[in-house]
């Protein structure tokens, strides 16, 4: 007799950014990674409400699994309050920054548990990837 082992529901993540840019940066990372998977994208458009928002964001946190994560596009907008908001009544995480190298990270460590677990390291990846780009190619071009 076998005992199946319980499965944690893949962690999911939603992106809240203003005008739909969240949707158009998924589309591009298409090109690199394929389909994805387990990614919704809200956006806050200039009709919404501070509620109409409110609720949608609700409604999709609501039914997201334990360990899920919410990227927004940057601290002290609606996006960012709404997110911090929820996170009080909701078991996810919260990071805002959002950029490719930080969503195509957020892909690959989802498979490993719950992406509240790595928070510090999901920043760190974010963060890591921005930079001078012309200063990187000097400093690559300099003799050992």
């Amino acid at each position: 007799m076998t005992t199946a082992v319980p499965t944690e529901p893949l962690p999911q993540i939603l992106l809240l950014t203003h005008g739909g840019w969240g949707e158009q940066l998924c589309n591009s990372l298409r090109m690199v990674t394929g389909e994805i998977q387990g990614v919704t994208e809200i956006a806050l458009m200039p009709v919404d409400t501070l509620g109409e928002f409110y609720q949608r964001v609700e409604a999709v946190v609501k039914a997201m699994p334990r360990g899920s994560l919410i990227l927004t596009d940057f601290i002290g907008g609606t996006t960012s309050n709404v997110a911090a908001r929820l996170s009080a009544d909701y078991p996810v995480a919260v990071i805002c920054g959002l950029n490719a190298s930080l969503l195509l990270e957020a892909l690959d460590r989802r498979d490993a548990g719950p992406l509240t677990d790595c928070v510090t390291d999901l920043v760190d990846a974010g963060r890591s990837s921005c930079l001078d780009v012309v200063a990187h190619v000097r400093q690559l071009q300099q003799p050992q």
